[in-house]
Parts: structure tokens; sequence; C-alpha cells
């Protein structure tokens, strides 16, 4: 039997399958998954958690402890693109897409045709990983009493995965250059989260679908398919630092009675920074962008500092950053009930294009500023 393999890409690579399981379930959770951006960001990271941890397996050797498992993800490397492109349509529509099961045909047929493989004997699968990880060893005897390869389409399903992807990250490119010539905005630049969201996503597809395309190119059989798992890795860690980093337990204002103790700021100062924080949310209205920040207040404020921003907002307000965002989302919220157009919206569309990105946060917000579910005030505008 092969030895233990234990090196820097075996443990970056079960690190990296240990933050995305985590991720997915943060994704996946019951608030979050309304959110069908969060439903298939959390379903793709699933896919990934899967198609890596075959890799580690194979690649460290613990595979001999689970023959069973050789080569099992293949199929589900077939998911990534789509569940990409799913992402991408949802984060523009705000809903579902549509044909969804169409976009999954092949992912289908060949979960089905690999059944040849994976019913057969354990000799199989022994041979199948020594063949690709150590070409060069002995091969066991083995009898089978069907074809493991029918079609004669597995050895080239590697091939076929790298245009498959390359196929779905041309389809995300396309459908985001659409929005971004529709908004104007530069791709290279772009000036909201969302918009921000969709380039990083497309630019993270065509890297991988490039990482795959290398790697079948310069290594032998599956020999390369370490550093695969490697950039997913990172891939997972650069999304963690991004929900870290943009999650709203930094932005909390906390409780301190001398909090603004050592700022500058007069009283005049304040007026003046809060009569700029009015402005800026009645004419761009930044509050319907999904997860708008503190930060970003700051920034488009140009020049005003995050404590001199939540200052102006608590002091010269009299509520913090968050009650603030609140309060105009309600508000726009609103409007879109009472328009008699809009009553072909359902309330997750109403949350989504008020800035919130799941329905249960939205209808809690709504009760507390009106007194009524949303449900309830449409009904009772008619």
């Amino acid at each position: 039997m092969h030895p233990i393999r234990i090196d820097i890409f075996t443990v970056f690579i079960l690190l990296g399958i240990t933050q995305a399981v985590f991720l997915s379930f943060f994704f996946l959770s019951k608030k979050n998954r309304q959110h069908p951006y969060n439903l298939y960001q959390g379903l793709l990271l699933l896919a990934i958690t899967t198609v890596m941890l075959e890799i580690f397996l194979m690649y460290s050797g613990y595979i001999k402890y689970a023959l069973h498992l050789v080569d099992f993800s293949e199929s589900v490397s077939l998911l990534l693109g789509p569940m990409f492109y799913f992402m991408v349509k949802s984060l523009i529509d705000k809903k579902k897409p549509r044909h969804i099961h169409r976009h999954l045909l092949i992912f289908y047929f060949y979960s089905a045709y690999l059944l040849f493989f994976l019913l057969q004997p354990i000799e199989v699968k022994y041979n199948a990983w020594v063949n690709a990880y150590h070409p060069n060893a002995l091969m066991l005897p083995e009898e089978t009493m069907f074809s493991d390869n029918p079609l004669g389409i597995r050895q080239y399903i590697s091939k076929f995965t790298v245009l498959h992807i390359t196929f779905y990250a041309i389809l995300c490119a396309w459908e985001t250059i659409k929005v971004f010539t529709r908004e104007g905005e530069s791709f290279w630049k772009p000036s909201t989260a969302v918009l921000k969201t969709l380039r990083n996503g497309v630019l993270t597809l065509a890297s991988i679908s490039i990482v795959i395309g290398l790697a079948e190119i310069l290594y032998f059989n599956s020999t390369g398919e370490h550093l695969i798992a490697a950039f997913a890795s990172l891939s997972v860690y650069a999304l963690s630092f991004s929900v870290i980093r943009n999650s709203m337990v930094f932005n909390q204002a906390g409780f301190s009675g001398n909090k603004y103790k050592s700022s500058n700021l007069n009283s005049e100062d304040i007026t003046s920074m809060a009569r700029k924080i009015i402005d800026l949310m009645e004419t761009e209205h930044p509050y319907l962008k999904e997860n708008y920040s503190l930060t970003q207040l700051s920034q488009q404020l140009k020049g005003s500092s995050i404590h001199a921003t939540s200052q102006a907002i608590n002091e010269g307000l009299g509520m913090n950053f968050y009650e603030l965002m609140a309060s105009y989302r309600i508000k726009h919220a609103q409007k879109l009930l009472k328009d008699p157009h809009m009553t072909h919206l359902k309330i997750e569309e109403i949350a989504w294009q008020s800035g919130y990105n799941s329905k249960s946060s939205f209808n809690t917000a709504f009760r507390k500023h009106t007194g009524f579910t949303p449900s309830q005030f449409r009904a009772s505008q008619v």
C-alpha cells in the first residue's frame, strides 16, 4: 500500500474543506437561504466541498481506507458552472432563475452514467486511483460483470468539465456585462456592492476554468488536481474574508457613555454633516443597496471618517446607522406596497427592492416601524 502523504497542499486543502463546510451552513441557514443568491452560493460551496474532499482523499492517500469513494465527485464538477450562473441570475433578477433543470441535464445524465463505475468492485476502484495518482505502480487483478465505461466517455470528462465551466463563465460574463452597460458602470471600478460581487464572481469562475485547464495540460492524468483544490481553498478563504469584512458584528456601535469624547466635531459640524447625510439618502438612495455599510457611507461623504459619520448620525439625527437605514428602507417599501402598479410584486421582491436580503428581517423591521406586517399594510391600502 502507498504511504499517506502529508504536505502543505494536504493541510491547505483540508482547512479549505473545513471553511467551505462552515460557510455553506451559513448561507443555507433558514434566514439566509430565503434569498436565492445565498441559496445557490451555499449549494455551490457544498459542490466545491465535495470535489475538494475527493481530491484530498486521493492526493493524501487516505482514499485507501474508503476505496468506494474513488471518483465519487466526478459528476459534481458539472454543477460548478450552473450554480455560478444561478447565483449571477438571482443577484441580477432578485429571484430564482428559470429553466433550472435544463441547465442540470448534463449533470443528471453523467451522475446516472457514473453508476457503471461506482457499482464496480473495490479492485476496480483501487486500480482507478493508482492509475491516476501512481501510474507506475502495480495494478490488482479485477473481474467485472459489466463495463465501467460502456460509452467510452469517462476519459474525456476532465476536458469536458473545463469546457463546461468555461461556457458558463462566458454566459455569466455576458449577463454581467449587460448589467454594467445598462447601469453605465465600469467593469473594473463598480460603484455598488452588487456590481462588485457580480464582477468578482465572473473573475473567480474564469480563474477556476483556467486553473483546471492548466492542470489538465501540464499534468498527467489527475496528478495536478491538488493545485485545483488548493486554488478552490484560496477562493473559499477569500469569500470568508469578504463575509467577515461585511459582517454587522464589526460595524456595531456598541455601548459607551463617552463614545465621542475625543471627537473634534462641534455642534455646527454635526448639524452640517447630518444634513449632508439626509441629502445623500434622499438623492442617491444608497440604502437600497444590500449590505450597505457605515464605511461606505463615510466614503461617499468624502473626507469624513467612520467615527465622525457615526457621531453625526447618533447626535445629529438621534439614531444609529442601522436605524437610519431601516427608516428609509421601510419608507421605500411602503411606497411600493401602496403603488397600485406594483401589486404583482411578492413581499420577497418588495424586501429585496428595499435593500433587505431576507424576508424575515424585512418583516421584523417593517412591523417595528409601522405596527403592521407588510401583507397587512398592503391589504389596508385596498
